[in-house]
């Protein structure tokens, strides 16, 4: 077998405590262990549960969790620093309480008992119905609880004491500690403040003092849903949440420390109907966190280069400026980077100003970035001004003819956007040549050992060992360390049984059916699956099978489908994808009313997006080979991702071409499959022309007839012959939106002839198409690519073994 499939199987032995039973204490000697579907000690009520929660696939914590509601909602857990891999075990034992293990017996966490007690040993636990898990002596006396360790939640009846704290997680999905913290302190005063992220008891910037004036002795949260602080003498001194009243109605409460900094108070209400029932938020602290946080050191509530803008509830959005993009898709707190190489301090290139403008953003500013500062100057002065200063990024004008002007230089911080601020920004940006190609890195915070607390580079490190079954995906040396997602091995049992028995086709290809499929966690949650089952074992099946698990399994990027699991079981073979609601893009296009244009062109750029990062940032680069409508799904939003890797071809990083046999799809094969011309990259770019041009105009390339080998019309063809009468609206007949973005449509024409020349050396790179399509770049003339008939009906002839 591959060694990627060793690389992604996880083995979990199944055990179960060994003598507690549901509903009743935790002897000696029990134990739970993660991956088991029942790895879980519930309450009495039921209403909580303590054990092992999936975070993602082959990860645990060890958490208690809200078990009656479909969410599963976690309130606590032990290692939410260090995730526990399938197979860790946590028993309780006599003189060290509970114990976290992992499969080679490596300690990952253990309950902090009081040193030289005398109360006696560790008797049993309990789950109790508050929410709060107990470790309880042979004298009936508590000797450990969850309630004196919180993570981010707390709980009706649940105290915080001086000294204790609330740390946010580290982002919604990532439960790791972050960035901001609620701390009542030892001098009595009560605070919300940012962390020295990644030192997390080092504290930052106050940015929400509740007025305590040091006389603050517990927090508390009680049983009716009001959260106060109390004085030394019990009484209640202030409540957190004024004009709260006391919440009868609520089946479940929680306040939490969300990883936005903002304090909540959820309510789950069990008198609202099955469409509405889930988590309300009741109460919350700041009413704007965006103009809250001033950091003097530091990003502020979103990362640097981004801007805040308060949403609904206090939720705040954090906004990249134009020219900029975020540092890591999957955290829009990351920050962001310039997408072009910034202004040169070299003498001959700063007379060169007109390569640079403004695009200008109302109310926003950065407040503390700033290192000029002129009064009683003219919004054109203080625009050139930065213009010709190589250092200046950004311009801030406040007021009317004359007024205040500051120039700013990177990294900005603080930014917000908000109705109050009443300045102008005008950003700095590129408006020819020099666009900057450098990668995005995903940031996925995992503290793994003390020492992530100083400073790392941005190498990646592959550890790749795999202990007991079990594999450590690939790290990067970093405070915020990187991970690769596992895939799941899954049986044909549960394939089967998810897809009830294989009845609900989605499409079908040369190799396999695609079905759709519903699978259940152990938390009880749902998640809808599309099941690619290979026709049978023939070699073609059995080797698209492992292209598509080598290509895809180590690839991860939000313009590409996700890849869930995989079944080699005896002579079936089976890939589960995340499902897409919105089908194909195929689907999508070629029907009437035609889809919004904003929409399309939004599409193409995920497309673009997607195929960049194949190209060029994976470990193994990757070239699609059969990029198509059928092949491009569309999630939730429209959000377009690639899928289907069966035919895909994979060049190591010092590897510029590879041969092959000829691949794809009749009507998207690039000319070079059918000479002797070296297999780059570019032939994807070419399908990719040719996919912008049927996105452009909502229309088939070729048309097939009867099934006849050649194709009736070319929309090829007909696009060069529009753009070389300068008659591109035939191409968007009764389509208004493009109609009228006419500079826009004949970009995008002017794009698709680039992709779609003969030459692949003429083709621009898939980075250079997205800053084209971002209008980044200025598209140039297009030469005319003459032979397209010619090789059209060439490469048709020849295409017979191409699969549709």
């Amino acid at each position: 077998m591959e060694l990627l499939f060793s690389y992604m199987f996880c083995v979990c032995l199944l055990h179960s405590f060994a003598t507690a039973q549901t509903n009743k204490n935790i002897t000696l000697g029990s134990f739970l262990q993660a991956g088991e579907p029942t790895a879980s000690q519930v309450s009495p009520s039921k209403h909580f549960a303590f054990g092992f929660q999936e975070i993602e696939p082959g990860n645990f914590l060890l958490a208690i969790w809200f078990d009656q509601i479909p969410e599963k909602t976690i309130t606590w857990s032990a290692n939410r620093d260090h995730p526990a891999p399938c197979g860790s075990k946590v028993e309780l034992t006599t003189d060290r309480g509970l114990v976290l293990t992992d499969p080679s017996g490596r300690h990952i966490w253990k309950s902090k008992l009081p040193t030289g007690n005398s109360i006696g040993r560790i008797s049993y636990a309990a789950m109790l119905d508050t929410g709060n898990l107990v470790l309880v002596s042979q004298a009936s006396a508590i000797l450990w609880q969850s309630f004196d360790e919180p993570t981010d939640t707390l709980l009706p009846t649940q105290r915080l004491s001086l000294g204790g704290q609330l740390l946010a997680r580290y982002t919604e999905k990532n439960y790791s500690g972050g960035r901001f913290t609620f701390k009542l302190q030892d001098t009595g005063n009560l605070n919300l403040f940012t962390t020295d992220y990644p030192l997390f008891n080092t504290l930052n910037s106050n940015y929400w003092p509740f007025e305590t004036n040091g006389f603050g002795y517990q927090v508390v949260f009680n049983q009716s849903g009001l959260l106060y602080l109390i004085a030394t003498n019990g009484s209640i001194f202030a409540e957190l949440f004024p004009g709260d009243e006391s919440e009868n109605q609520a089946l479940y409460q929680r306040v939490i420390l969300e990883y936005d900094g903002v304090l909540r108070h959820y309510v789950y209400r069990n008198q609202l109907s099955n469409s509405t029932r889930g988590w309300s938020i009741k109460s919350f602290v700041p009413d704007n966190i965006c103009t809250a946080v001033v950091q003097q050191m530091g990003s502020g509530v979103c990362g640097y280069n981004s801007y805040c803008k308060s949403g609904n509830e206090g939720k705040p959005q954090c906004i990249c400026p134009p020219g900029y993009a975020l540092v890591d898709l999957d955290d829009e707190m990351s920050g962001c980077f310039q997408n072009f190489l910034p202004q040169s301090c070299e003498k001959e290139a700063s007379q060169k100003k007109n390569q640079f403008d403004f695009k200008i953003l109302k109310d926003v500013d950065w407040p503390l970035a700033d290192y000029e500062h002129f009064q009683n100057v003219t919004i054109d002065w203080c625009r050139e001004i930065c213009l010709v200063d190589c250092f200046c990024a950004v311009a801030i004008f406040k007021g009317g003819e004359t007024a205040d002007c500051w120039k700013k230089k990177l990294p900005l911080s603080n930014g917000k956007s908000a109705s109050t601020v009443e300045r102008t920004a005008f950003i700095k940006v590129r408006t020819s040549g020099g666009f900057n190609s450098g990668r995005r890195y995903k940031k996925s915070k995992r503290v793994w050992t003390s020492s992530l607390a100083t400073s790392g580079s941005a190498n990646i490190i592959f550890l790749g060992i795999i202990i007991t079954g079990f594999s450590y995906n690939l790290y990067r040396k970093n405070p915020k360390i990187s991970r690769s997602y596992n895939v799941h091995c899954f049986s044909y049992k549960e394939l089967d049984e998810a897809t009830n028995k294989f009845n609900k086709i989605l499409g079908q290809g040369a190799f396999g059916v695609v079905y759709k499929g519903v699978l259940s966690d152990i938390s009880g949650s749902h998640t809808i699956i599309a099941v690619k089952k290979l026709n049978s074992l023939s070699q073609d099946a059995d080797k698209e099978f492992k292209i598509e698990m080598k290509s895809i399994g180590h690839t991860n990027h939000k313009n590409l489908v996700k890849l869930l699991g995989f079944c080699e079981e005896e002579e079936h073979r089976l890939l589960v994808y995340e499902f897409m609601s919105n089908g194909t893009l195929s689907d999508f296009l070629y029907q009437l009313p035609k889809p919004a244009w904003e929409k399309r062109l939004r599409i193409a750029q995920d497309i673009a997006r997607g195929l960049s990062y194949l190209h060029e940032d994976c470990s193994t680069r990757i070239i699609h080979c059969d990029i198509k409508p059928q092949n491009i799904l569309l999630d939730d939003n429209h959000n377009a991702r690639i899928s289907d890797f069966g035919l895909a071809k994979l060049l190591r990083l010092d590897q510029a071409h590879t041969s092959a046999a000829p691949r794809g799809t009749r009507g998207y094969v690039a000319p070079e499959w059918f000479t002797n011309m070296p297999i780059t990259e570019k032939v994807d770019v070419y399908s990719f022309g040719i996919l912008l041009l049927e996105i452009i105009c909502c229309q088939r390339n070729v048309q097939f007839e009867n099934n006849e080998e050649e194709g009736v019309s070319l929309l090829t063809d007909w696009a060069f012959d529009c753009y070389q009468m300068g008659t591109i609206e035939k191409l968007v007949k009764d389509d208004t939106d493009p109609l009228n973005d006419e500079q826009r449509l004949l970009g995008m024409v002017k794009i698709a002839i680039w992709c779609t020349q003969d030459d692949p050396n003429l083709r621009p790179a898939m980075r250079r198409v997205i800053e084209m399509l971002e209008g980044l770049v200025q598209v140039s003339e297009p030469p005319c690519p003459a032979s397209y008939s010619t090789s059209w009906m060439e490469a048709l002839s020849l295409s017979k073994h191409l699969q549709h």
